[in-house]
């Protein structure tokens, strides 16, 4: 439920907030976002129902939906046109070895506050060992806020008017209008794949423990380990391949270097599900996680460079909705195979080698699909580049 409804309030806060990013200043747009989902963080932990921590939940969300857009839009002031993909790609590694971390420490900081004295607030009470992890956990975002403030707010690149370049769409209709065939099979393909990626990593503990026996605390302990080393090479290589290719002058070198990453996904997936014994899988998680993650980067990457400077957080916001559905539904259609269809505590390894085929198949179709189209987009945008 509450992993729902932050998805949810997520994805939809950030097209208002993409917006305010086209138009307004975004480093102060990402700066209150930080303080408020690091506030809301703090009040998950002074809750005291089920209500009062899902409405801190959804400001969450909503605070965490100032950075995707926003950030697209930096980027694409900061740096040329062609370089914005691998420089997206980048800025992606920073969720992933977040995730990590959160495997890592989030059972460290849960032992240590158990052993630590109640901590008792004014009003509120003492808090429980869970409360407090949030409210340690919330602390330090508020003054990174702060911190934020400092970096600075490139210019923004100029309006591209129609008297200028013919053909350049004005509105985030006519964008959609013009690039409908470009965004459905990148949409279509990235969001299969990134269901896939979700699903494999929420269930990866729990495959872990299942199937190798292995107790859950060294089971994400070890596996967030790996996450953090292996995790950010994914996008990074599909990155380098991309930028390899288009400067070979294939313009549909992010599309293809998305679907390689794909490809990859396949086989190193299915080895780890296959893995005779704990420290094989261990093993296998390493070429695994790196094939998972690798496409998230140039999902992102591949919009801007043919989105027009004044709608990019608008349609990075968009592809955040849709792509919410790949975070919303994998996790649990993952565990509804293993409950309805591949009952038992070694069903969840069947469960994954079904989600990565059927899943990972179809986002290799849609964007080796929409390869063509990708390529015309990328031909009508080097046209008002140049200008």
């Amino acid at each position: 439920w509450l992993y729902g409804v932050f998805t949810l309030f997520y994805a939809v806060a950030a097209l208002p907030i993409a917006a305010l990013a086209d138009t307004r200043s975004r480093k102060h747009i990402i700066a209150i976002g930080i303080f408020l989902w690091s506030l809301m963080t703090i009040a998950c932990g002074l809750t005291k129902s089920f209500w009062q921590i899902l409405f801190a939940r959804i400001w969450v969300g909503v605070g965490e939906a100032t950075l995707s857009p926003s950030t697209t839009s930096l980027i694409g002031d900061y740096f040329p046109r062609r370089d914005i993909p691998l420089a997206l790609s980048i800025f992606q590694t920073g969720p992933i070895i977040g995730t990590g971390i959160a495997f890592i420490i989030g059972g460290f900081v849960l032992d240590l506050v158990q052993q630590a004295e109640p901590m008792i607030i004014p009003g509120i009470g003492a808090l429980k060992p869970w409360q407090q992890t949030f409210v340690y956990v919330g602390i330090p975002g508020m003054f990174l806020a702060a911190f934020f403030l400092l970096i600075r707010e490139p210019k923004r690149r100029p309006l591209i008017s129609t008297d200028e370049v013919s053909g350049v769409p004005q509105s985030l209709s006519g964008f959609y209008r013009e690039h409908a065939l470009t965004i459905f099979f990148h949409h279509a393909g990235f969001i299969s794949l990134v269901l896939t990626g979700y699903a494999f990593v929420f269930w990866s503990v729990s495959f872990l423990v299942r199937v190798h026996g292995m107790p859950a605390a060294e089971a994400s302990q070890y596996f967030g380990w790996i996450f953090v080393v292996f995790g950010p090479m994914g996008p990074l290589l599909v990155a380098w391949i991309a930028k390899s290719l288009l400067d070979r002058g294939h313009l549909d070198a992010n599309i293809t270097a998305g679907m390689i990453g794909g490809i990859l996904t396949i086989p190193t997936v299915l080895l780890l599900q296959a893995a005779p014994s704990a420290t094989w899988a261990l093993a296998l998680y390493g070429p695994a996680l790196l094939a998972v993650n690798s496409p998230f980067g140039i999902a992102s990457g591949a919009l801007p460079v043919i989105t027009p400077p004044h709608l990019r957080a608008r349609v990075a916001a968009i592809y955040m909705l849709t792509g919410a559905f790949g975070m919303l539904f994998g996790p649990p259609l993952a565990g509804a195979f293993n409950e309805y269809v591949f009952p038992g505590a070694g069903g969840v390894r069947y469960s994954m080698i079904t989600m990565t085929m059927i899943f990972g198949i179809t986002g290799i179709i849609f964007l080796w699909a929409g390869r063509r189209h990708y390529a015309s987009s990328m031909k009508r945008a080097e046209r008002w580049a140049e200008n």
